[in-house]
């Protein structure tokens, strides 16, 4: 391991040799192709590390959690949550919320920045498409075991039953169902497809005759001829241009659950674009999170450079000053539509019971990311993980502000103040414990980054490398 920092502490020295626009290269140090495949196929084929158990130990404990109070919410019904008369949805729902923000930026990573051809998304497009399947399938969870009577969970889908009943197409909630199923399966074909290559290099390294037979029933026989080649990348072409209206559609589509009602705070059309900019925000936050911390337990540092990093910052300074454009325009909007009924709302989300939520999310979300306007903060591990951390926060109670604004409606007798529960908390922990269970899972059996496209953009994979044309590094 000393070796190792040592190789990376040289290779940053000479991190700004770029003669033309002297940026950070996007890999440091690696010589050979050979090299990269090393150093990403160590976690998949190394004897299983003790930290990597103890996570993973940790993750199925949370997943048991989930297990359990969904096995007692099934058994009581949805009862046991802290739901009252004006709150009728609580955690549930701004926990979906939440979960579907999360799986954001590993779409706008891979199939927009891919579409836009910006090379600096290769070796963070893998882990974050993974981290978008594992919270899709945390946000399916909560309105599926929200309906109380999951087991005629069917009627939502239209196909006939024996009640001769229909969805209500004109019901945002049933949109929810498509929008985020489409994303999902969009998503794992995406995910799917970017893996095959690396799939077969794997299965052609593997030591024992299970993991060949394994790996490459999901290879489907690649042997990396140009046909194979041209065919991937036009499937793969195709399905990022598939994925790209997905991250406008989805959370737009999310938001409707609350814009397309005629309550105050809730019945505004800024409602779509603020969603979206909120769920890319939250999504960054996550990524940094978990790139921080799978970076320096795999020994990634020469993959997953500063500069990877420093864009990621960048672009979550951009989205949290977004979101905090949207809060004052939501101000703004109360204020100037001179209705009483909106004016409470907004009064009361800075100065009611729920003030405290309030302020919470505005210093997470707004105050907090401001320290990326230094580069010092930028180029920090330790900023950028407490900063992420602080985004993820915000963002959840972003979502709990939202919902909560129910507990007083227009009705005064029927006012109330919302609390969760024990099982509203165990299925918010749960979900956590499913996300960090499949996650380890993956850092484990496959590899965390896409190994054929950061080889495209290493200096030997450019003709004019072996003229001293291109600097160490690739850009």
């Amino acid at each position: 391991m000393a070796d190792h920092s040592d190789a990376v502490t040289r290779d940053a020295q000479i991190q700004w040799d770029d003669p033309v626009d002297r940026r950070v290269p996007l890999t440091l140090g690696i010589k050979s192709f050979n090299e990269l495949t090393e150093i990403v196929c160590r976690p998949v084929e190394w004897q299983t590390p003790k930290h990597w158990w103890r996570v993973f130990l940790f993750a199925l404990t949370g997943l048991g959690i989930l297990v359990a109070s969904t096995a007692y919410l099934f058994w009581e019904g949805v009862g046991v949550w802290g739901l009252n008369n004006p709150v009728s949805w609580g955690w549930a729902i701004t926990n979906f919320v939440f979960w579907v923000g999360i799986g954001h930026a590993g779409t706008l990573i891979s199939a927009i920045l891919f579409l836009f051809r910006q090379k600096w998304r290769t070796s963070i497009n893998r882990f974050a498409e993974a981290m978008t399947i594992f919270a899709v399938m945390c946000a399916l969870l909560f309105p599926t075991i929200h309906v109380g009577r999951v087991w005629a969970i069917y009627y939502t889908l239209p196909i006939p039953n024996q009640m001769g009943m229909w969805p209500q197409f004109r019901s945002p909630l049933l949109w929810d169902v498509f929008a985020v199923s489409i994303y999902g399966t969009v998503s794992i074909l995406f995910w799917y497809v970017g893996l095959i290559p690396d799939l077969a290099t794997v299965r052609d390294r593997a030591k024992t005759r299970i993991r060949k037979i394994v790996y490459g029933i999901f290879a489907l026989g690649w042997r990396g001829s140009t046909r194979h080649w041209l065919h991937y990348e036009r499937a793969y072409l195709l399905l990022a241009a598939l994925a790209t209206p997905l991250v406008l559609s989805v959370h737009s589509v999310v938001s409707f659950d609350f814009a397309t009602s005629q309550l105050p705070g809730w019945h505004t059309t800024i409602f779509p674009p603020y969603f979206v900019a909120g769920a890319i925000y939250s999504g960054f936050g996550m990524v940094i999170t978990l790139m921080v911390i799978a970076r320096k337990l795999f020994g990634l540092e020469r993959v997953m450079t500063m500069r990877h990093f420093d864009n990621m910052a960048k672009i979550t300074l951009l989205t949290g000053s977004i979101v905090g454009y949207a809060y004052s325009v939501e101000f703004f909007t109360a204020w100037y539509s001179a209705n009483p009924y909106e004016s409470f709302a907004f009064v009361n989300r800075a100065l009611g019971p729920y003030a405290w939520a309030y302020w919470i999310m505005v210093t997470c979300n707004v105050v907090v990311p401001q320290v990326f306007w230094l580069k010092k903060a930028r180029q920090s591990l330790v900023v950028l993980f407490i900063v992420s951390i602080f985004v993820n926060i915000g963002m959840w109670f972003e979502r709990f502000v939202i919902v909560v604004t129910l507990h007083r409606d227009f009705l005064p007798s029927s006012w109330d103040y919302y609390s969760p529960t024990i099982f509203d908390v165990a299925a918010f922990v749960g979900s956590f414990g499913l996300f960090f269970t499949m996650f380890c899972l993956f850092v484990r059996f496959l590899p965390m980054v896409a190994i054929s496209e950061v080889k495209a953009v290493l200096p030997q994979a450019n003709p004019h490398a072996a003229h001293g044309e291109v600097s160490e590094g690739g850009h």
